[in-house]
């Protein structure tokens, strides 16, 4: 596939998913090997074909939209980050639900893909930030719209390359080698669920304390499609909540309700009344 061929493509396909192309273009290689792969499948001669498909096949956009998916995740992705959370942010956040007369730190890890998000949550909660606010137990609820993601979630199973980016300290701790690969202990998927969901579409009850979407709907979601997600998020975060997006995003305009916390880290709060 010539890659003038698949922008091509792509930017005519992406709006009529809710998808922009902007977000794709580090990734569009990728994209571009999953449909070449479907295309053959079909039986089609090249992209040109495949749009005459769609074009008559109403069914196959759900197929193209699985095919546009690109998680890309690992532990304690954008070090930083987690190091402010885990520093700053959860403390803060239990001392308010402290107060609150809360037994429980409410999170929810959106686009959660293997796990690795909400898993390090839960790592540095119970390594670094728990032991501070000893009355609080923390809960993350992680969602993503792939089944197979999911499961091997749920597994809780990595290999060396997923563990990359995280502390010595913690690997040691959390994890036990294995012929399969790098176990995460019970102890840290307690007080980790998964489910299936398209964030586009639907959204749990809430309320949160903190929220993290990044890499997801800001990078990939047209922009009536990040206020929808937006929206739903603010609604979901208690007062003083915070809301963590990807390092490289920014928020829509026109959904009020937040302030920065951190502007390096991409942290935002809910206002407090």
């Amino acid at each position: 596939m010539q890659d003038s061929e698949g922008i091509q493509f792509l930017q005519w396909c992406l709006p009529q998913l809710g998808l922009r192309w902007q977000g794709f273009r580090k990734v569009r290689k990728r994209v571009y090997k999953r449909i070449a792969r479907r295309i053959q499948e079909l039986g089609l001669s090249g992209l040109s074909e495949y749009r005459s498909h769609l074009e008559t096949h109403a069914g196959e956009w759900t197929i193209l939209d699985e095919l546009c998916r690109v998680p890309i995740s690992r532990f304690y992705r954008d070090r930083g980050v987690f190091q402010h959370l885990e520093d700053e942010v959860l403390p803060e956040l239990g001392a308010l639900a402290v107060a609150r007369g809360e037994t429980e730190l409410v999170c929810w890890s959106i686009g959660c893909a293997s796990g690795e998000e909400p898993y390090t949550l839960a790592i540095i909660w119970r390594l670094g930030s728990g032991p501070r606010v000893p009355d609080l137990r923390l809960r993350v609820l992680a969602t993503d719209i792939d089944p197979e993601n999911l499961a091997r979630a749920r597994h809780g199973c990595y290999s060396r390359s997923s563990l990359k980016d995280l502390p010595p300290a913690y690997l040691e701790q959390a994890f036990v080698p294995t012929v399969q690969g790098w176990r995460l202990g019970e102890v840290y998927q307690e007080g980790v669920t998964f489910a299936e969901q398209d964030v586009r579409r639907a959204a749990p009850p809430g309320p949160f304390d903190l929220v993290l979407c990044r890499n997801v709907a800001f990078t990939y979601f047209d922009e009536d499609g990040q206020r929808d997600v937006l929206r739903r998020i603010v609604e979901r975060l208690v007062p003083g909540g915070a809301l963590v997006i990807g390092s490289v995003e920014s928020l829509p305009d026109g959904v009020p309700g937040l302030e920065v916390w951190s502007a390096k880290s991409r942290i935002y709060r809910r206002r407090l009344p």
